[in-house]
């Protein structure tokens, strides 16, 4: 755990900060990098994904402020700094930033699937540098362990609340660690003969089954309007992933056709 960079006087440079910033840089570089190897328009891509990126915070936050009952029990607490400076919930800018990019595709005559295809590594790498970030910070943290590789956070700085002093599960770098390998096998998926979609349902697919698996190992009380034995998070990592395999199912008729 190492919230901040360095510090002079009353001035900080939050981890956290500098990780997210480099993680959508990388990003916007590999997606470029893709669409001008597809011959594809790399101004109009890297616009776009400037603004998924605007609109994913956006989207992030809407679905933390809905799902915290915190907000809801003080609601002027929406509008204060640290509702700002929070990262929110990725799923909530996930699923916004993608119904924008649909949208803004169509909109720009780019091809909807091909385009989809090329951004999901860079989607899949840029939240796995994020989620270096969340361990840097100390949120997102995961349940108590006794296991070998469990971490324990200890350094009194942390303003996300995580239990200092005690073995957790490293859930960020789990999936840390699982983004970089799907990041590398839809690199690899994306060198081969494939139909328009497969990369963006295989990732949907492969980070729906990754989130699904580590929230069971994950700690948070963030409420479950949904109910039953799983988490929204949970719920939502489902969904993804049906949809993914449709959208991969659809593709590989595609290629073979």
């Amino acid at each position: 755990m190492f919230p901040k960079l360095f510090q002079i006087g009353a001035y900080s440079l939050p981890s956290y900060g500098v990780l997210v910033a480099a993680a959508f840089l990388v990003a916007l570089w590999l997606t470029s990098k893709l669409a001008k190897e597809r011959g594809l328009d790399s101004e109009r891509i890297v616009n776009l994904g400037v603004y998924c990126a605007l609109v994913g915070m956006l989207g992030a936050k809407i679905m933390m402020i809905v799902l915290d009952p915190e907000y809801r029990e003080h609601p002027a607490e929406i509008f204060t700094l640290a509702t700002l400076q929070s990262a929110g919930i990725f799923f909530g800018g996930f699923i916004l930033a993608l119904i924008f990019a649909i949208f803004y595709i169509k909109q720009q005559k780019l091809p909807v699937l091909a385009t989809c295809d090329i951004f999901a590594p860079g989607v899949a790498i840029g939240h796995g540098i994020g989620r270096l970030g969340c361990f840097a910070a100390g949120c997102c943290w995961g349940r108590p362990t006794h296991l070998p590789w469990a971490v324990t956070f200890a350094n009194k700085d942390a303003t996300t609340g995580v239990p200092l002093g005690i073995p957790l599960h490293p859930t960020q770098l789990y999936e840390a660690f699982a983004e970089a390998l799907i990041c590398l096998f839809l690199l690899w998926w994306l060198k081969r003969k494939h139909g328009d979609g497969s990369a963006i349902g295989l990732y949907l697919v492969l980070y729906g089954l990754v989130r699904f698996t580590v929230e069971f190992a994950r700690m948070h009380d963030s409420s479950n309007p949904l109910g039953g034995p799983f988490t929204l998070e949970q719920w939502i990592s489902l969904g993804l992933a049906a949809v993914g395999a449709v959208l991969a199912a659809r593709a590989r008729k595609s290629a073979v056709a």
